[in-house]
C-alpha cells in the first residue's frame, strides 16, 4: 500500500513539475510574441513614420509648404483616397452591382441615372461657391462633411436594402466631390510658390490624388470583403469627418476677398464669354472625353462578346490562355491607370510650357494612335490605345485647369470650373453611349475608324480656327499702326527760312548772333482769355506715350 502511495506521490510530482515546464515554456513564448508583435509594430510604425516624411518632403517642395500646396495636396490625396473607399463599397450594393456582361440597355441606363442629374446640377454650383469667395476653406470642408453624413446613411441603408437612399446618397456624394474639385482648381493661383507653373501645381495635385485613390481601392476591397460594405462606409464617414477639420485648417490666404462692388449685377460665366484660348481647351477637350467614354465602352463590350481578334477563334485550344476575358479586362484597366499617372508626370515635367500647346498635342497624339489602332487591331494595340487615351485626358485636363486659372478672373473662375466639369462630364456620357451603340457591329474597326475621323477634324477644326485668329490678330496690329504711324511722325520743318532780302546770297551764312526781337513762339504770355501751357507751338503735337 505505502508502495503504491508513494509510486502515485512520485507520479504526481512529475505531473506537477511537468505542467511548471510547461508553464515557464507558455510565459517565454508569449514574451517571446509579445516582444516580436512590439518589434513588429515599432517596425510598422517606423515604416510608416519614414514613408510619410518621404511623402511631406515631396509635397512641400519648390515653397509648396511655405504657400500652403503642400497641406492642399494632402488633403486632396484623403479626399480621393475616401472617395475610393466608397466607390468599392458601394460597388457590391444591389444599386451599383450592374453585371458587365448584362444587357446594353440596362447599361446606358446605368449611365444616364447615374451621371445625368449631376451634369444638370453641376453648372448651379460654381455661381455657389463664387458667392462664397472669402469663405473657401469652410466650402471645402462643407463638402467633406457633407460626404461624411451622406456615408453614414448608405452604410444604414446598406442592410435593408433602400434603393432610394444609396440612389440619393450616391448622387450627393458625386455632386459633393465635384464641388470639392471645382473649388480646389478655383483657389490654386493662392497657393501657388514662385517656382512652381500653374500646369506643374495641378499634376502634383493629381499625381498625388490618383496615387491614393490606387492605395484606396484594394485596401477597400479588402475591407469590403472581410467586415462588409457597411463598415467600409463609416470608416469613409470618419475619413471625411477629419478631412473636413483639416481643411478649415488651410492657410488663411486661401479665402479671397469680394472684388465686385457693391449692387454689381451677378456674372454669369458660358463657354460663350470665356475667351478664345479658354473655348479652344475646352473643345478639345470635349474630343478626348468623348474618345475615352466611346472606347471604355466600346472595348468592354466587344471583350464580353469575344468580338477581339485574340479571342474570336474557332477552336478553344487555338486561344492564347493568358489573353482570357477577365484577364483582358484587368490588362486594360492597368494600360489605363497607368497612362493616368504618366500623364499627371509628365505634365509636371512640362513646368511653364505652352498649355495651349499641350493640349493640341495631346489631342493630336490621340487621333493618330486611334487611327494606327483601327488599322493594326490586337491586343498590343488595344492595350497602347488605352495608355494613350487615358494619358492624353490627364494631361489635356490639366493643361485646360492652367488655362482657365491664368485667364479667368477670381469673380467667377469657380462658375467657369462648374460649366467645364460640366461639359466634360456629358461628353464622357455621351462617348459612353456612342460606344454602347457601336458595339452592336461587333467590329473593331468600323468603330475606331470612325471616332478616328471625328477626331482629326475636330484637331483640323482647331487649328484653322486658331490660324484664323492669329491672322486677324495681325491685320488689326498691322491697322492699327498704319493708322497711328502719321498722328506720330511731327511735322516737317525746312532746316532754313529763305530769307526776305533781294540782295540775299545762296552762299551766305545765317548770322549766327541771338535775335534781341522777342520771339513769339518762345516768350508767349497767355492773355485774358487763354490758359497757361495749352498750346506750345516748339513742341509736337503728339504725346509720344501715347
Amino acid at each position: 500500500m505505502e508502495g503504491g502511495w508513494g509510486r502515485a506521490r512520485e507520479v504526481s510530482r512529475r505531473m506537477a513539475r511537468g505542467a511548471a515546464d510547461a508553464g515557464r515554456a507558455t510565459v517565454r513564448a508569449g514574451r517571446v510574441t509579445a516582444s516580436g508583435t512590439a518589434r513588429a509594430g515599432k517596425a510598422t510604425a517606423s515604416g510608416a513614420r519614414k514613408v510619410g516624411q518621404a511623402t511631406r518632403r515631396l509635397t512641400y517642395a519648390n515653397g509648396a509648404g511655405r504657400t500652403g500646396l503642400g497641406r492642399l495636396i494632402e488633403l486632396s490625396a484623403g479626399n480621393s483616397a475616401g472617395d475610393a473607399l466608397v466607390t468599392v463599397a458601394l460597388a457590391s450594393t444591389v444599386f451599383f452591382g450592374v453585371p458587365v456582361g448584362e444587357a446594353r440597355g440596362s447599361v446606358a441606363l446605368y449611365l444616364v441615372i447615374t451621371m445625368l442629374p449631376f451634369a444638370l446640377l453641376a453648372p448651379f454650383v460654381g455661381p455657389i461657391l463664387d458667392r462664397f469667395r472669402s469663405g473657401r476653406r469652410y466650402v471645402m470642408a462643407g463638402t467633406l462633411f457633407g460626404r461624411g453624413l451622406l456615408c453614414f446613411a448608405m452604410a444604414a441603408a446598406v442592410g435593408p436594402g433602400d434603393l432610394p437612399t444609396l440612389f440619393i446618397g450616391a448622387l450627393g456624394v458625386l455632386v459633393l466631390s465635384k464641388s470639392y474639385n471645382v473649388s480646389r482648381a478655383a483657389i490654386m493661383p493662392s497657393v501657388l510658390p514662385a517656382d512652381i507653373g500653374l500646369v506643374s501645381a495641378n499634376a502634383r495635385v493629381a499625381l498625388f490624388t490618383l496615387v491614393a485613390a490606387g492605395v484606396g481601392v484594394p485596401v477597400g476591397a479588402g475591407l469590403t470583403a472581410v467586415v462588409g460594405s457597411a463598415v467600409v462606409l463609416r470608416v469613409a464617414m470618419v475619413a471625411f469627418l477629419l478631412l473636413g477639420v483639416a481643411a478649415v485648417r488651410l492657410p488663411r490666404h486661401i479665402d479671397s476677398p469680394d472684388l465686385e462692388e457693391e449692387g454689381a449685377p451677378p456674372r454669369w460665366r458660358t463657354l460663350l464669354k470665356v475667351g478664345p484660348a479658354v473655348a479652344e481647351a475646352v473643345w478639345a477637350n470635349l474630343a478626348l472625353r468623348v474618345f475615352s467614354g466611346f472606347l471604355l465602352f466600346f472595348l468592354l463590350f466587344l471583350v464580353q462578346d469575344e468580338a477581339v481578334p485574340w479571342l474570336a477563334v474557332a477552336e478553344p485550344w487555338a486561344r492564347d490562355p493568358f489573353f482570357d476575358i477577365p484577364k483582358t479586362i484587368a490588362l486594360l484597366a492597368g494600360a489605363a491607370g497607368l497612362g493616368g499617372l504618366m500623364g499627371a508626370a509628365v505634365a509636371n515635367w512640362t513646368r511653364n510650357n505652352s498649355p495651349q500647346l499641350i493640349v493640341l498635342v495631346t489631342l493630336a497624339v490621340t487621333a493618330v494612335t486611334a487611327v494606327v489602332t483601327a488599322v493594326f487591331f490586337g491586343v498590343w494595340t488595344a492595350l497602347a490605345i488605352a495608355l494613350v487615351t487615358a494619358f492624353a485626358q490627364e494631361l489635356g485636363k490639366l493643361a485646360l485647369d492652367a488655362i482657365v486659372q491664368r485667364e479667368i478672373g477670381e469673380e467667377v473662375r469657380s462658375s467657369t470650373f462648374g460649366v467645364v466639369e460640366a461639359v466634360l462630364q456629358l461628353a464622357w456620357v455621351f462617348g459612353g453611349l456612342v460606344g454602347l451603340v457601336l458595339s452592336l457591329t461587333r467590329s473593331s474597326t468600323a468603330g475606331l475608324v470612325a471616332l478616328a475621323v471625328a477626331l482629326t477634324a475636330a484637331l483640323g477644326w482647331l487649328l484653322v480656327s486658331r490660324r484664323g485668329r492669329v491672322r486677324e490678330t495681325e491685320r488689326k496690329l498691322r491697322r492699327q499702326r498704319a493708322e497711328a504711324s502719321p498722328d506720330t511722325q511731327p511735322d516737317p520743318q525746312p532746316d532754313t527760312q529763305p530769307d526776305p532780302r533781294p540782295d540775299a546770297q545762296p552762299d551766305e551764312q545765317p548770322d549766327p548772333r541771338p535775335d534781341p526781337r522777342p520771339d513769339h513762339r518762345t516768350d508767349h504770355r497767355p492773355g485774358p482769355g487763354e490758359q497757361r501751357g495749352t498750346v506750345d507751338p516748339t513742341k509736337p503735337l503728339t504725346n509720344p506715350h501715347g
